[in-house]
């Protein structure tokens, strides 16, 4: 197994290829953003096995499909999504500023009329936080692919995939070698 690891560079300069290829060819042309996700592949005496971290990626936007007989292509896309948090504080208790009042001000201003300034003032802060930047932004979004050539044979009819908490499992089974058929001369 320890050969596998001379796979990596191999697989790299696969990677490098594909997002060099795939880059506009003019400036003014603009593209999605473009994210490699990392993959584990190990290889086993019946089977190649790929792990790939895709977290937040639905099930739907992920295609996996062969490019020839050994070569296998896994891509898709993901987006940036937030819970709406707006519809979860319907229910609770409204926060209101304080508000602070001199005992000397003779204002002619009731009670009532300052608490609904107040809420006012309230409800602009909620509209103006709504409005937001980003302090960081880490989160791998936009389109992905990495490409996977096998050294040996695989039995494409047999790959199974599954996906389960943000990682991608892919088995490649290898193809059986070929059973030599003696002919009998008649």
């Amino acid at each position: 197994m320890a050969y596998l690891s001379d796979f990596r560079p191999l697989f790299r300069l696969l990677d490098d290829y594909e997002t060099h290829r795939s880059r506009p060819a003019s400036p003014s042309r603009v593209t999605p953003s473009q994210f490699t996700p990392a993959f584990d592949v190990r290889e086993l005496n019946d089977a190649y096995y790929l792990d790939g971290e895709l977290p937040g990626v639905d099930q739907s936007n992920i295609e996996i499909e062969f490019i020839d007989p050994q070569t296998l292509v896994i891509k898709g896309h993901t987006e940036r999504s937030y819970q709406d948090n707006k519809n979860k504080n319907k229910n609770k208790p409204r926060w209101h500023q304080p508000t602070v009042q001199d005992d000397e001000d003779d204002s002619t201003e009731t009670p009532a009329a300052a608490a609904a300034t107040s809420l006012t003032t309230s409800d602009k802060a909620q509209a103006q936080s709504d409005s937001f930047h980003y302090w960081a932004s880490e989160r791998s979004v936009g389109e992905f692919q990495r490409t996977f050539t096998f050294p040996t044979r695989v039995d494409q009819d047999g790959v199974r995939a599954s996906l389960k908490n943000g990682i991608l499992s892919v088995v490649v089974p290898k193809q059986s070698a070929p059973k030599t058929k003696k002919i009998r001369i008649q």
